[in-house]
């Protein structure tokens, strides 16, 4: 999902709420899903790639603290349309989650595998299904931090317009989204576009997404909607250097509430920043 692709739920409202934890996780991507997306997938043989990112950002949430990330996986595309694949990233967010609550649990990396059938219905137009697993190895006491684990299915349209090309995509959650308590049926609704300029490679990039959280917090009357739904957006430039090498800046945003998303410091996880990577395919 790369991509996809959490989230932190403040101190106060933790203890107001007694102990309930909504985890730091958006969710593993977006960039988990620019983790490899599964909807970009094309046919062919097996394909591995890398990545170097200053900050990993899924669906517009910071997974690394703001701390640099390293990311890799591998995918699997037979002609028949039918893949299957394996990101992976470093993180910090349960850890991190877990220290604010006086907790010994820790998670240094995130797992996504996800399996689907792409199909070309029509020149430039190709429909997408499949289902991903978000799966953080965990370590220590579990405490108050609810299972984060994490499982999506989702189906989307990629489309080509000569140079312009992107998807729209709709993940569902079939179980409850990243820790966050009652939040099954939680889905996210994803457009990318990307347009080649012709000019030195280069590729600009523009997305933007809408999270929403659905069920109510542990047992109380607030919506899990209300206060952790947010939209995210993101505008880049990617430079093709030739032989599987490419470097992405980029500037992301989101409306994530101050309150929701935020660090063992305090400070948003969804706040405005400037994304800069490197990635190998080979």
């Amino acid at each position: 999902m790369k991509s996809l692709r959490k989230t932190v739920l403040s101190v106060s409202i933790l203890a107001a709420m007694s102990g309930a934890l909504l985890t730091q996780s958006a969710h593993a991507a977006e960039e988990a899903p620019a983790a490899a997306a599964p909807a970009a997938v094309e046919p062919g043989p097996v394909t591995a790639n890398v990545t170097l990112t200053n900050d990993y950002r899924y669906r517009g949430i910071s997974q690394s603290n703001f701390q640099p990330a390293i990311q890799g996986g591998f995918d699997y595309a037979h002609e028949s349309g039918f893949y299957i694949g394996n990101w992976n990233s470093s993180i910090s967010w349960i850890s991190d989650t877990a220290s604010t609550l006086k907790q010994s649990v820790s998670a240094p990396i995130e797992m996504d595998f996800y399996a689907g059938y792409k199909h070309e219905w029509s020149k430039g137009f190709a429909a997408d299904i499949g289902v991903l697993q978000y799966y953080y190895p965990t370590s220590g006491s579990s405490g108050f931090i609810q299972n984060p684990n994490t499982t999506e299915l989702y189906v989307a349209q990629n489309f080509t317009f000569d140079a312009v090309t992107g998807f729209l995509k709709f993940s569902y959650a079939v179980t409850p989204i990243f820790g966050t308590p009652n939040s099954s049926g939680s889905n996210y609704t994803d457009l990318t576009v990307n347009y080649d300029t012709g000019v030195w490679g280069l590729s600009l990039n523009a997305h933007a997404g809408y999270q929403y959280v659905a069920g109510n917090l542990m047992d109380s009357s607030a919506s899990n909607s209300s206060l952790y739904s947010y939209t995210d957006w993101k505008l880049g430039v990617t430079k093709d250097f030739g032989s599987g090498l490419s470097a992405n800046m980029s500037y992301v945003g989101t409306n994530a509430k101050n309150y929701a998303y935020v660090n063992p410091n305090g400070s948003n996880l969804g706040r405005g920043g400037f994304l800069i990577s490197a990635t190998k395919t080979f």
